[in-house]
């Protein structure tokens, strides 16, 4: 028998659409129409005494995990993962660089119908030279011996793919639609990767009419098949 899910990556500007408006309804609209078993969300604010968590907690998600970097117009600004089964084990790894904004990856493995996924979800930095950092600390957080069916998926903020050579040989080489902007996408800053490669069936780009003016980003999902 096979298992088959969705996962999905999206950064929402941290519930900021291209119309400057903070939207959590719009946010939840797009999150809705991914239909996506699990979903790595970059940009994540709770904002101005309103807590996005308990908003996206009325969506459907069984668990959600969020994990601050810093803090913005008072409130707690980062990654966060929404899941549809309990997570196992969950870490949080700093992946800071000098002076540089802080960054971090979600570390959860999950228990679903048929076995076990690890899911590492990321937002890695502006420079080349501190991607390349942050990518290194990612790519040693997996063993050198045969690991769980993983998905590394999120923001990697990569123009060029230099910085991303070492995740394309350790999980193989992944397709990389284009996201950014969302009006006209010439750039593939969000990506996936599954290991072991084969799992992924399917990827694209949620481009609805709202999630064009959600957020600069454009939503990517791949479907994932594991036996």
């Amino acid at each position: 028998a096979m298992t088959r899910m969705r996962v999905a990556t999206w950064n929402m500007h941290g519930g900021v659409g291209l119309d400057g408006r903070f939207d959590p309804q719009r946010v939840a609209r797009v999150i809705g129409e991914l239909d996506a078993d699990v979903i790595a969300l970059q940009e994540f604010h709770s904002r101005d005494g309103f807590d996005m968590r308990a908003h996206l907690d009325t969506i459907g998600f069984a668990h959600a995990i969020s994990k601050s970097t810093f803090l913005k117009r008072g409130g707690e600004f980062g990654n966060a993962l929404l899941m549809r089964w309990p997570p196992r084990e969950v870490a949080n790894h700093a992946l800071g660089v000098d002076q540089r904004e802080p960054r971090s990856a979600i570390d959860v493995t999950v228990d679903h119908e048929r076995g076990a996924l690890r899911i590492v979800a990321t937002h890695l930095g502006l420079r080349p030279a501190e991607r390349r950092v942050q990518v290194a600390r990612i790519l040693d957080l997996f063993d050198a011996e045969p690991m769980l069916p993983t998905v590394l998926l999120g923001d990697f903020n990569a123009w060029r793919t230099s910085s991303l050579r070492g995740v394309d040989a350790y999980f193989g080489m992944s397709s990389a639609p284009r996201t950014f902007p969302s009006p006209l996408p010439i750039v593939a800053f969000d990506r996936i990767w599954v290991s072991p490669p084969h799992a992924c069936i399917d990827l694209r780009v949620h481009a609805s009419r709202i999630a064009r003016v959600a957020s600069d980003h454009l939503p990517l999902v791949a479907t994932i098949e594991f036996s």
